[in-house]
Order: C-alpha cells, then structure tokens, then sequence
C-alpha cells in the first residue's frame, strides 16, 4: 500500500474519531472504540512517516492529501 494513502488515512481517522471521544466524555460513557481508532490511526501515521523517504513536513500535507485524492478518485 501507497505510504501516502496510509497517511491520509490516518489523518481522517484520527479527525473523525475525536468528535466520537468528545462524545462519549461528554455522555459519561468510557471512549474505548474511539480511543483505540486513535491508537491505530496514531500507527498508520507513525509507519508511513518511517516508511516514506524524507517524512513529512507539514507544509507537504495539503499536497499529499490533494494528491491522494485526485489518484484515486476518477
């Protein structure tokens, strides 16, 4: 798999779990689904960083993520 892509994915992942944490706080509930999508979102990203020749920078964020898209997507 693309080093990019499982960037990318871990970045959504882990922006779309925080909303699911802040809820289940905020309900009294314990996180334990979203925290542990956190954990594995916190891994994609750790080994696509390892992965990737050079990193990521965070001014090359919007340009990967744009450049995921637009390779996958029609």
């Amino acid at each position: 798999m693309d080093t990019d892509l499982i960037f990318i994915l871990g970045l959504v992942l882990a922006a779309l779990s925080v909303p699911a944490t802040m809820s289940a706080i905020s309900d009294g509930r314990a996180p334990r689904a979203p925290i542990l999508i956190i954990l594995i979102a916190g891994a994609m990203i750790v080994y696509a960083v390892h992965t990737h020749p050079g990193g990521y920078a965070f001014a090359d964020i919007p340009d990967v993520f744009f450049g995921v898209i637009g390779r996958y997507l029609p």
